[in-house]
């Protein structure tokens, strides 16, 4: 899909001042961090993400409209300032015809990017269940492989499928580790959600609920 279809799909989700937008650019987070930077000039926030689609190609990014009067003021602002987004013309925050932001607007969808990784790997970092089905696996391949290999030759296949998995839980660990850590250097919240998972909010905001997900 091109740059000027994702962001007229966009904001065609903005002007029916819908309470949720729905972002996915295929596979890229960049581009959804992007694209949620420019969706919270309009007055939105963001909420969290996620992969899904067809072997999880899609970054679904989920937006949240900002029920606070300095959000309406934002909004406001945006449309005033780029009357022509979505048809052509500029829109906030990044270069025209692209989703590279704007020198002003790095930092912004920096932050965006690290939010959406940190939500994105929860998929991907093993908790206690996955390690234990993962190894119970390399167990697994073993014992098939004892039927027409030698003992030793079964073990060191299976036993080399462990460590790969031993080194991915780690590596993926510590990456989200960095991430957090950088949320929280700029000064956002680590919160669990009702599923017990780690979030990061802005100070005042809260998790998404049914009505006012953002109230102070």
């Amino acid at each position: 899909m091109s740059v000027e279809r994702h962001i007229a799909g966009m904001l065609q989700q903005i002007a029916r001042q819908q309470d949720i937008v729905e972002i996915a650019p295929q596979g890229s987070t960049p581009k959804a961090a992007a694209l949620a930077h420019m969706a919270e000039q309009y007055g939105y926030t963001y909420g969290m993400a996620y992969r899904t689609g067809f072997k999880n190609s899609l970054v679904q990014v989920r937006m949240y409209r900002d029920p606070q009067p300095e959000a309406r003021v934002r909004e406001a602002a945006t449309i005033s300032a780029h009357p022509q987004a979505g048809n052509g013309g500029s829109v906030p925050g990044l270069e025209r015809g692209s989703l590279k932001p704007l020198p002003e607007a790095v930092g912004a969808v920096a932050v965006l990017k690290d939010l959406v990784t940190f939500d994105v790997m929860a998929q991907y970092v093993a908790d206690r269940s996955q390690k234990v089905k993962g190894y119970l696996a390399c167990a697994v391949l073993t014992v098939l492989l004892l039927i027409d290999r030698s003992p030793v030759e079964a073990v060191a296949s299976g036993g080399a499928v462990a460590l790969l998995f031993t080194v991915a839980f780690k590596v993926g660990a510590i990456r989200r580790g960095k991430i957090a850590q950088r949320l929280t250097d700029a000064g956002f919240v680590a919160v669990r959600d009702e599923q017990g998972g780690q979030r990061f909010l802005r100070p005042g905001q809260q998790l998404p609920g049914h009505s006012n997900p953002f109230a102070a």
